[in-house]
C-alpha cells in the first residue's frame, strides 16, 4: 500500500498538484467490532499474553482482535444550566493523517491502536516535500519534544497552545487558537467523508489488516479529491471559452460585421 500511495503521489506532482501551503495533522478513532472478554482476559491481552482458554480453542482465538484497544474520548454534553463533561468509550484503531493546505490531499498517514497518543505520531506525518514549512495541529501535538523536533527539522509550529493548569487562558492565546482553528478545521472534512460517505468501520482482525483498510480509505479519498479538482478545471476551461465567445460577439456588434464570429 505504501508503494501504491507513493505512485499516486508521484502522479499528483506530475499533474501539478504539489504539496503546498503547509500541512495540517490530526487523528481520528476508527471503530472496530467490540470484543467480549472477562477482566482477566483483558488484563492478559493488554500485557501481550494469550488467555489459555483461547489457546485451547483455535476457532475462538481466530475471531479475537488482540491489537485493537479501548480509549475514552472526553467531550461535553448540554445540561439544563451548563455543559456537562462526559467520557465516551471507543474500541478500535486510530487513523493519523497529514494533508496539504492548498489542495487538501492526504500526503502522509499512520495507523495505530486507538489508545496511541496523537502527539507521538507527529514525526511519521510530517511531509518534507511540502513547499511551506508551517504545521497546524491541535493541543495533542504540542509538547516540548515535538516543538524541538519541528524546529530542528526546519518546520514552523502553528500547533494550538494548551490552557494553563488552574489558570485562565490569556485572551491573546484564545485569539491565536481561534485563528489557527480556521485552517486546522479543514482536516475534519476528511474524517467526516470517511465515516459518513464511506461508512469506514474495521471488521477485520488485527492491526495489519486494519492498516490496509485505512490505507484504501485514504487512497479513495484522494481519488475523489482529484476528481473534484479535475472537474473544476474542465468547468473553468468551459467558462473561459464561453466568456471568450461572448467577447467576440460584443466586438462583432460594435463593428457591424456581416457574419458573427465562429
Amino acid at each position: 500500500m505504501d508503494r501504491l500511495f507513493g505512485l499516486f503521489e508521484q502522479a499528483l506532482w506530475e499533474r501539478g498538484y504539489l504539496a503546498m501551503g503547509g500541512q495540517i495533522v490530526d487523528a481520528s478513532i476508527i471503530q472496530a467490532s467490540r470484543q467480549r472478554m472477562t477482566k482477566e482476559e483483558k488484563a492478559q491481552v493488554k500485557a501481550g499474553d494469550i488467555p489459555q482458554a483461547w489457546k485451547d480453542n483455535p476457532a475462538k482465538l481466530a475471531q479475537k482482535d488482540r491489537e485493537a484497544r479501548w480509549i475514552l474520548k472526553h467531550s461535553k454534553a448540554r445540561g439544563d444550566t451548563k455543559a456537562i463533561d462526559i467520557a465516551v468509550p471507543f474500541f478500535g484503531y486510530k487513523n493519523h493523517l497529514s494533508m496539504d493546505r492548498s489542495f487538501g490531499f492526504i500526503r502522509k498517514y499512520h495507523v495505530t491502536e486507538a489508545s496511541f497518543h496523537d502527539g507521538k505520531a507527529l514525526r511519521w506525518l510530517l511531509d518534507h516535500n511540502n513547499t511551506s514549512c508551517v504545521v497546524w495541529g491541535d493541543t495533542a501535538y504540542r509538547n516540548e519534544e515535538n516543538e524541538k523536533f519541528l524546529a530542528e527539522h526546519g518546520f514552523r509550529s502553528q500547533l494550538h497552545r494548551k490552557k494553563p493548569k488552574k489558570k485562565p487562558m490569556l485572551a491573546s492565546i484564545q485569539r491565536a487558537n481561534r485563528k489557527k482553528s480556521r485552517i486546522r478545521v479543514y482536516i475534519e472534512h476528511v474524517f467526516a467523508a470517511q465515516k459518513e460517505r464511506m461508512s469506514l468501520f474495521i471488521r477485520t482482525i488485527g492491526l495489519e489488516r486494519a492498516k490496509i483498510k485505512m490505507a484504501l480509505a485514504n487512497f479513495s479519498y484522494n481519488m475523489q479529491r482529484l476528481i473534484f479538482w479535475e472537474i473544476g478545471k474542465k468547468g473553468q476551461r468551459s467558462q473561459d471559452k464561453s466568456d471568450s465567445h461572448l467577447r467576440k460577439c460584443l466586438i462583432f456588434r460594435q463593428s457591424n460585421d456581416k457574419s458573427p464570429p465562429q
